[in-house]
């Protein structure tokens, strides 16, 4: 499993004080079926504790996400900020969705080369392996 952040998500994790542990965590959660709401399209929301707390009064992530292959954390924001999103939010992020899950390798390559994406990175212990053995 592969785990990437937009420039505009590092941003708010950084000021939120998100690292890349607690990604890989919600991630591992997420591939366990740990899913705060699935809102299709390949978009699921997901809970992260703001540091020295809950979850429930904590950070609200949306992550486009394809299990066991790659996941995109594009999204996120304090929940006393926001409710939640709006229907237009909502369906942009499902177009998002769709064509971040077509880039293949090459893809991933360019924009992360451009610094639109960064790779997420885990401990040693591997978030997932995909059933097939191949790392898509």
């Amino acid at each position: 499993m592969r785990i990437f952040k937009n420039k505009a998500f590092a941003r708010f994790a950084n000021k939120a004080g998100i690292g890349d542990a607690e990604l890989c965590h919600a991630i591992r959660d997420a591939e366990r079926g740990l899913i705060a709401a699935n809102l299709g399209g390949g978009v699921i929301k997901q809970r992260i504790a703001r540091p020295g707390q809950g979850k429930s009064g904590g950070f609200r992530t949306l992550i486009v996400l394809k299990a066991g292959a790659r996941a995109f954390f594009v999204y996120g924001f304090a929940k006393n900020e926001k409710g939640n999103i709006r229907n237009d939010e909502l369906a942009a992020l499902r177009r998002l969705a769709i064509e971040l899950l077509a880039y293949d390798d090459a893809a991933i390559a360019r924009v992360i080369g451009s610094g639109t994406l960064m790779e997420v990175m885990c401990d040693e212990e591997a978030v997932s392996q995909p059933a097939n053995g191949f790392d898509s």
